[in-house]
């Protein structure tokens, strides 16, 4: 009888240590995220223009994780050489073309679908990727969970059937096209076992080699110069520090520890912890549907998360 009960019993997840870290890092790099959206936007009201923005990241990020990556080639130049396809694959998944996707979908869509397609589609392609290449079960408590992030996602940005027509939907069609590559991201970190730092200092060192050299061909340069030492030394500290390696990291250790699906959903605490944070850097107050939104997305990932056991090492290699 004992034996038939433990078989009936929900699958809960083990509130290990490892899990329990998996949930803060995710935290940690939602806020991550929120603080870079909201300290861009100042740093556009400031004069500076995305791609000076773009720019600082990959820049600052690549000279920091330089040495990493110099290491990690003088230790094991045959393994990284054998691994040479899913570093090109993460560079061009959560390199520039990554930004330059969300950046352009911006001309076109309202800034307020900045804080549902992107975030959806990470969330919904995470969770399909992850089941179909990794066998990750797609369980009706998970399914529910997303659904209810989605929804608070659309409760807090205001987003209508009225605002989804002309230029908008060619908008919303780059923010999902970012959404689905990081979540493309996600998963080849999982299948291949990257190490964070390391897939971190590649995507910069990526970035660093592609994007730079054609944005110092422009005129943007000048933009820097001309513009508030205070604004231009925040920005990279913000979009350098912070972001640029923050964000890759953060999120490539999540994957590791939580999986592809679950990791996926946490971004989507972003647009709501950006709303918060708007309050004291750009005096913007949240009004009740951005608190009632992000109350609700925060209920949806508490779903999300706790719905069967985290993947285990063991579990993910034997695939």
């Amino acid at each position: 009888m004992s034996v038939m009960i433990a078989t009936l019993a929900p699958s809960v997840p083990r509130f290990d240590n490892r899990f329990a870290l998996g949930i803060s890092v995710g935290l940690l790099a939602a806020t991550i995220g929120a603080l870079y959206t909201v300290v861009a936007r100042w740093g556009i009201n400031h004069g500076l223009q995305s791609t000076d923005l773009t720019f600082l990241r990959f820049a600052v990020a690549g000279l920091v994780t330089l040495p990493v990556l110099a290491l990690a080639w003088r230790r094991d130049q045959p393994g990284m050489i054998a691994r040479w396809r899913a570093w090109l694959a993460i560079g061009v998944l959560a390199g520039p073309l990554f930004g330059l996707l969300m950046f352009t979908a911006f001309q076109f869509a309202p800034a307020s679908h900045a804080a549902v397609f992107p975030f959806s589609a990470m969330s919904v392609m995470g969770t399909v990727l992850a089941a179909i290449v990794l066998g990750d079960r797609i369980t009706a408590r998970k399914t529910l969970g997303i659904a209810t992030v989605l929804s608070g996602l659309i409760v807090l940005s205001g987003v209508d059937a009225a605002s989804l027509t002309g230029h908008a939907l060619i908008g919303d069609a780059l923010f999902v096209c970012a959404g689905t590559m990081w979540a493309g991201f996600g998963l080849v970190l999982r299948r291949h076992k990257l190490d964070p730092l390391l897939a971190t200092a590649v995507v910069s060192f990526f970035a660093l080699f592609t994007y730079v050299p054609i944005y110092l061909m422009g005129d943007g340069i000048y933009r820097l110069l001309d513009a508030a030492p205070a604004v231009v030394w925040v920005e990279v500290l913000v979009q350098g520090l912070i972001a640029g390696a923050g964000t890759l990291y953060t999120y490539a250790k999540m994957v590791s520890l939580l999986g592809v699906s679950r990791a996926a959903v946490f971004p989507a605490l972003a647009p709501g912890i950006a709303a918060l944070l708007a309050w004291p850097v750009l005096g913007h107050i949240p009004d009740t549907y951005e608190s009632l939104g992000l109350v609700i997305a925060v209920v949806g990932l508490l779903v999300t998360v706790t719905s069967g056991k985290p993947a285990t090492s063991n579990s993910v290699a034997s695939r």
